[in-house]
């Protein structure tokens, strides 16, 4: 008697059918004596069956010679069934479609079946009867009777549905922001490679965009994380809606996001983009209840010009968005090829520094602290120099920032403290030396021991040795820092306030820290003499508030008499500026100190007026979101004379940015306007030298 069907299903995967390597199962056919034992293997072979398909993720199937399905386990065939075709009876291959993710896709279910070949661990999806997604593995093998006669495949198959979701999640969470949602840095690279490389076959043009957030980590430090993660998830919602299906939206971490911009380099749109994108991400923000703000700086890079291969275009628009943060943070710099070359010139820059140290390139300048009443040297700020080998003196807004970037500031700042107390002693024991401390010193909790050590070793009172500390101190504002500065006036030092007014302001931390003085930036002194001028008004101001806190004042940048005179009409305690001496090496401080007996001698122009340079030239200028062109007529290190500019009689003041430098805005206030003229008052003093190299554009009808 036959062996079952049933049980010859058992019997060829009992066999090993689907790891054979190939061949065909061949089903003897023996005549046996019917007997009581047929019975009992057919249950057998039912209950292996249903042992397996019931307690694992295995099924069977088996077809005829006609390649149409006569046996389907029953958890599968209740996905494939449909009310009007039930899936025994239908063809193999219109049940199941091969995955298209899956390789083997060149050799399909059909082409095994009719060319009657085994084949194994093919991914197989329904072709349309699921009621659910499902994945399944399947294989199969031809067999035969004794005889050769092609009787149909029998296989198996195993259910791939879990692992597959499990793939997906993990290729999710490798290609995608587990906080934001949006692309992460792996596929952002993938993107822009797989962007380029089209570009190579097909010339075409793709645009990049780097973004950074600007104030974001004040957020996170005075809000903590879970404040800051929450402003990250709108920041990103925000961008991608600003984006829409333009282009690929990630984040690289952080605070720092990337587009990517397929067949787009038109520079105006461009443009607008990114300033559209600035002002979206600069709105404020409500996250439980409170308003946030916070800014956004862009660069931008533009393939192929800008470069041709994924690490080139995002170093470059790298390199650009650095120039927009440098320029004033919350605008866009396009790349240009000087920036590199700017770049280059920073890590060699920063290669010397390094070694300038132990090489003793450095040294100390001492500028006169002169008092307002008696014009007696009261102190000396100690200024930071650096003698280059080959390139002579190099500014120190040039190498600071350096500095601090590559982690040498504190060495530096060390330095600095020590070789002032030292030289300071040589001084009357009534002459201050004042020295700056950076942020990144002041945040380091072993400065205290630093400071003393230096006063025990020069061997100068305390109270002769002043901290300039600039308001940059509290922009990370927490416990350790009002720590700091309780120790520091443990140490007997004086505390002054550097460059009030022109970084993170806030009256609150006036009341807070103990500070002996407040230095007031020359920003604020400049051009105060000038009639009109409003910084008088702000100077008063900041001396009746640190005369009613018990702090002196020192103006500084002071050049001209007709500024002393307001300065001591004012009120303030303390002048330091070129009127009374440039800064000077030790040996000079001594001589200076000797031949005036104490006294400092004013120096320099009788009235207030900087330099002008005439010339003709056109500069795009933009006041809140209205953008046009005008002319320059004459400019000088403080401000500018223009043309071509309709304001509305009565507008009073308010605050513009111009062009001094190709794609370079300068921020500035427009003091007063007549018949198609306006003056402009530089926020910050602008080195006319950084024209020799720009090239006059010519001159267009202002707009």
């Amino acid at each position: 008697m036959p062996i079952s069907p049933l049980l010859l299903l058992i019997l060829a995967f009992a066999l090993g059918l689907s790891g054979v390597a190939g061949g065909v199962l061949w089903a003897r056919r023996r005549s046996v004596t019917i007997c009581p034992e047929r019975d009992s293997h057919d249950r057998l072979a039912r209950l292996l069956v249903d042992e397996f398909e019931g307690h694992s993720n295995g099924w069977f199937w088996r077809t005829d010679a006609e390649g149409c399905l006569s046996y389907l386990s029953a958890k599968v065939a209740a996905e494939l069934d449909a009310p009007d075709a039930p899936a025994l009876g239908q063809p193999l291959p219109t049940l199941f479609r091969m995955d298209s993710a899956s390789p083997e896709t060149e050799r399909t279910l059909g082409f095994h079946l009719a060319a009657r070949t085994a084949f194994s661990n093919y991914s197989v999806r329904p072709a349309s009867r699921a009621k659910l997604e499902r994945w399944w593995s399947i294989s199969g093998r031809p067999i035969a009777d004794s005889a050769g006669a092609f009787l149909g495949f029998v296989g198996s198959g195993s259910d791939l549905t879990e692992t597959r979701r499990a793939d997906a999640e993990i290729t999710r969470l490798a290609l995608f922001d587990g906080l934001t949602g949006l692309a992460n840095r792996q596929r952002l690279r993938l993107s822009l490679e797989q962007t380029l490389s089209a570009s190579s076959v097909a010339p075409r043009t793709s645009a990049l965009l780097l973004l950074d957030l600007d104030r974001f980590k004040a957020v996170n430090d005075t809000l903590g994380h879970h404040t800051g993660d929450a402003l990250l998830k709108q920041v990103a919602q925000r961008l991608q809606r600003a984006i829409g299906g333009n282009g690929l939206v990630g984040r690289l971490g952080g605070d720092e996001f990337q587009v990517i911009l397929p067949n787009e380099t038109d520079r105006t749109r461009l443009g607008d983009l990114a300033r559209r994108v600035i002002f979206d991400l600069s709105q404020p923000y409500t996250i439980e209840g409170s308003a946030i703000s916070i800014g956004c700086s862009i660069g931008v890079a533009i393939a192929p010009e800008d470069g041709h291969d994924a690490e080139t275009l995002v170093r470059n628009a790298d390199l650009a968005l650095y120039a927009a943060k440098g320029d004033g943070r919350g605008i866009h710099r396009f790349f240009r090829p000087e920036m590199l070359a700017g770049a280059q010139s920073r890590k060699q820059l920063e290669d010397d520094l390094r070694d300038a140290l132990a090489a003793n390139q450095f040294f100390v300048a001492y500028q006169p602290v002169v008092s307002t009443k008696t014009e007696r040297i009261v102190g000396y700020e100690a200024l930071l120099r650096w003698e280059h080998p080959t390139r002579g003196l190099i500014s120190p807004a040039d190498f600071v920032p350096v500095a601090e970037d590559c982690g040498l500031i504190e060495s530096i700042g060390e330095w600095v403290l020590r070789t002032a107390c030292l030289d300071a002693a040589c001084w009357p024991k009534d002459v201050r030396v004042a020295v700056n401390v950076s942020p990144i010193q002041f945040a380091n909790p072993a400065l205290p021991t630093v400071v003393t050590s230096a006063l025990a070793k020069s061997g100068i009172a305390p109270d002769r040795l002043e901290l300039e500390i600039t308001e940059g101190v509290f922009v990370n504002e927490n416990a350790a820092t009002e720590q700091m500065f309780r120790t520091l006036k443990g140490c007997g030092v004086r505390l002054a306030l550097d460059d009030f007014g022109t970084g993170y302001s806030s009256l609150g931390y006036l009341k807070k820290a103990p500070f002996d003085k407040i230095k007031i930036d020359q920003s604020f002194v400049r051009g105060a003499a000038i009639a009109g001028n409003r910084n008088a008004a702000i100077i008063k101001a900041i001396v009746s508030l640190a005369e009613t806190l018990g702090m002196e004042t020192t103006a500084e940048g002071v050049e001209n008499h007709d500024e002393i005179a307001l300065i001591r009409e004012l009120g303030c305690s303390h002048i330091q500026g070129y009127v009374y001496g440039k800064p000077a090496r030790a040996p000079d401080v001594l001589e200076q100190l000797a031949a005036g007996g104490g006294r400092a001698i004013a120096n320099g122009f009788r009235v207030s007026r900087s330099p002008r340079t005439a010339m003709l030239r056109t500069a795009r200028i933009q006041a809140g979101d209205i953008v046009g062109e005008v002319r320059i007529r004459n400019l000088s290190t403080t401000g500018a004379m223009i043309d071509g500019i309709d304001v509305e009689a009565g507008a009073g003041e308010f605050e513009v940015l111009i062009e001094l430098l190709e794609d370079q805005m300068f921020p500035a206030t427009l003091r007063w306007a007549a018949d198609g003229k306006a003056g402009l008052a530089f926020a910050e003093s602008f080195n006319l030298e950084r024209l020799a190299a720009a090239t006059t554009a010519p001159v267009r009808k202002a707009g």
